[in-house]
This record gives C-alpha cells, sequence and structure tokens, in this order.
C-alpha cells in the first residue's frame, strides 16, 4: 500500500498491523481482513504517545486523580461544539463509557425497571442492561434510521407502567447507522421523555467522529435534557479503547444523583488511560482533523465500490462514526450474511442480528482502514456472494 503521512489511515502496511495483539487482530485466522470490532487502523496520534511515555519514564502509573480530564474534554467541547456544559463539578471519571452507563442507570432505576432503546442498537446495551436485571423495552429507529418519535412514546408508556422508573439509553451519533441526531431531534426527545417521568442517558462516545456535512449536538445542550447524563470518552476518536477511562457528565437537575456514585467506581479507570485521553483531546485536534478526511474518503470509496461491484446493498453514508451499516438482504444470504462473507471472502463483520429488531440481514463494517484494505474486501464480499450463489 502506498504511505501517506498526512493520513493516518495510511501510514501502517497489513503486515505491519497484523503484529498488533488486540481482539482486532486475534480473533480471526490471519488471512481474515478484520473489518468488525471498533478498533482503527491507525498509529496513535504523537501527543498522546508522548503523554504516556513520559508517564512511563517517571513511573507514574498509580490510581486515577484529578480533573483534567474533564477540564480537557471541557476545552474541546467549547472549541468543537461551541457548548460550555462540561462542569467540573458535575463530572465523575469512569472506567469506560458502557460500564459508567451500568452505574447511572443503578442510581436511577432500580431492579425490573425498564430501560428504553432504539434497536438496531450497539449489542452491549442489551446485555449490559439485561445483566442488571432491567427490562428492555424497544422503541425501534424509523426506515430511515432515525428515532421514531410514535414509537418512542410507546416505548416510553410501557417503561414506566405501574408507577416504576425508567430510563432512556439513547446513542449519539447512533452505532450501528452512523445518524447524527439534529437539535430539533433531541429537543423532541427531552420533551417527550420529561413527559413520562423517563430520565435519558446518552452515550456520546462518538461524538467527535462526526464527518462533513453533519454538526454533532450535546444532549444537554438541548433544552429540557436538565436531568439527563452524558458518557463521553476519547477512546473511539483517538484508537484508545485498551486504555480505559471515560467521563459522566450530569445535566444541572442530575448533579445531586451524581452525587450518589459510590467512591470505589474512581478506582476503575486507568491513570494512564487519563492521561492518554486528556493528551488527546488537549493536543490531538490536528491528528483527529487528519482521521476525519480519510474517514470521510473512505465511506464515499465505500460508497463507489459497493455500487461497482455489490449495487443490490443498501447503504447511506454514515454522517458520523466509522461504522457502515449495510443492507445485505437483497442478497438473498438470510440473517447470516456475515457468515458467508467470513467462509467464502474472509472478511469478518460484525452480524446484523446482534444490534436487535431491524438487524436481520444486515452487516456493520468497519471502514477505519486504508483504502486499499477497504477495496480488497469489498472485492472479497463480491468473490462470497458469488460462491455462494454457485453451490
Amino acid at each position: 500500500m502506498t504511505i501517506d503521512e498526512t493520513n493516518p489511515l495510511r501510514r501502517l502496511s497489513l503486515d505491519e498491523l497484523r503484529l498488533r495483539t488486540s481482539t482486532k487482530w486475534t480473533a480471526y485466522p490471519p488471512d481474515v481482513l478484520p473489518l468488525w470490532v471498533a478498533e482503527m487502523d491507525t498509529p496513535v496520534a504523537e501527543p498522546v504517545v508522548r503523554a504516556v511515555t513520559r508517564a512511563m519514564e517517571r513511573g507514574d502509573t498509580g490510581y486515577a486523580s484529578g480533573m483534567e480530564y474533564a477540564q480537557a474534554l471541557d476545552a474541546f467541547a467549547r472549541e468543537r461544539w461551541d457548548w460550555d456544559g462540561v462542569v467540573e463539578d458535575r463530572t465523575a471519571i469512569m472506567p469506560d463509557v458502557m460500564l459508567g452507563i451500568v452505574e447511572i442507570l443503578k442510581l436511577i432505576t432500580s431492579p425490573g425497571d425498564a430501560v428504553v432503546v432504539n434497536p438496531p442498537v450497539y449489542p452491549p446495551f442489551y446485555a449490559f442492561v439485561e445483566h442488571m436485571d432491567r427490562r428492555i423495552v424497544e422503541a425501534p429507529l424509523d426506515e430511515a434510521g432515525r428515532i421514531d418519535p410514535v414509537a418512542l412514546e410507546s416505548a416510553c408508556r410501557e417503561a414506566v407502567r405501574g408507577g416504576r422508573r425508567a430510563a432512556y439509553l439513547l446513542c449519539s451519533p447512533h452505532n450501528p447507522t452512523g445518524t447524527v441526531h439534529t437539535a430539533g431531534e433531541l429537543a423532541a426527545v427531552a420533551e417527550l421523555t420529561a413527559g413520562h417521568g423517563v430520565r435519558v442517558v446518552v452515550d456520546e462516545i462518538h461524538a467527535p467522529l462526526v464527518l462533513s456535512g453533519a454538526r454533532f449536538v450535546p444532549y444537554l445542550s438541548v433544552p429540557g435534557a436538565e436531568s439527563a447524563f452524558s458518557l463521553m470518552s476519547a477512546s473511539k476518536a483517538w484508537h484508545l479503547a485498551g486504555l480505559k477511562a471515560a467521563l459522566a457528565v450530569a445535566g444541572p437537575a442530575a448533579a445531586a444523583d451524581l452525587a450518589r456514585l459510590p467512591w470505589e467506581v474512581s478506582h476503575g479507570p486507568s491513570h494512564v488511560g487519563v492521561i492518554a485521553h486528556t493528551a488527546a483531546l488537549r493536543h490531538g485536534g490536528d491528528w483527529l482533523d487528519a482521521v476525519l478526511a480519510g474517514l470521510d474518503g473512505n465511506r464515499r470509496l465505500l460508497a463507489d465500490l459497493l455500487a461497482r461491484q455489490l449495487p443490490e446493498v443498501g447503504y447511506a453514508l454514515p454522517e458520523a462514526t466509522y461504522l457502515a451499516w449495510l443492507d445485505c438482504r437483497p442478497l438473498g444470504l438470510g440473517s447470516t450474511a456475515a457468515s458467508v462473507f467470513l467462509e467464502h471472502g474472509r472478511v469478518a463483520l460484525t452480524s446484523g442480528t446482534n444490534y436487535g429488531p431491524g438487524g436481520a440481514g444486515h452487516v456493520r463494517l468497519n471502514f477505519a482502514t486504508s483504502p486499499e484494505v477497504l477495496t480488497e474486501a469489498v472485492g472479497r464480499m463480491r468473490k462470497a456472494v458469488d460462491a455462494t450463489l454457485q453451490e
């Protein structure tokens, strides 16, 4: 592949990437192109490397402490989103976004209470919620992949039936569709949920990864969201999933709830992770912009590749994330298209069946890789379909 120093997605060869020992590169045999789990094929931003290296050199590897992460996120949010809602005394460091969601849900719901979700949605929303003995109530996205107010109204009504407490776990930007919810949509959510007494918890981990043509709106910035919580992290945007850390941000009316968070939760985050995330937010802006430019090119390249080689596949350009949600139902591969691409094409994708209603017949493809790998992957997918049709 061509090495392009200006595009982090073209800095590493496939041979270099295969030296990695993370789950993306070890879950499948080496002949498989892994475009499944949300890890990027980039080097780490140099400011993050410097910060972590200095921490190692001084032995700064103890427990997480301080407000540096919150201060860095506040500065980033003001610059990128024109939002001043990351107030230090309404934040808490969390081990990661999903564990932070669990801790917040423990504060505002009880066992047996309901949590509303918008399928198709990130599978851990189901697994983590059900593991903590809460009920899932589904409010499916509409055909365009956007929040359906009618479905959400019905789900909220069901969630609080019998006078129980309930929460709405919102994914913004949405995973796997890449939808960026608008200010109007989010304000409507705030009004609707408040009318039913449903508390909103928002996973905004992909917020820095909004692509050209769309604008991220922090949920806590919309009218009526004062009692909500946001979970944010630098992990997805700067390829730091293995350096665990996240922040919970409470709206003004949720500060008292956040204050009840057990003190031991703050022992979960990695101190080195906090250092890395802080450096990314403060000094990794140029690197992020280069990644966003590369991702914008890749989402358009994928559209072109699919149009030429798999025109039956449904694909709408995602507005955010580096995840493509592909409707493979017209290919006639059944509900397990991912297994066909793996078995016959040696391309690992994530099966849509894991994402709840609306996911059958779909696959999620991670396009945070080089254009060369993406091109090879779609070519293999075409061959897999041909091989299946010939059987």
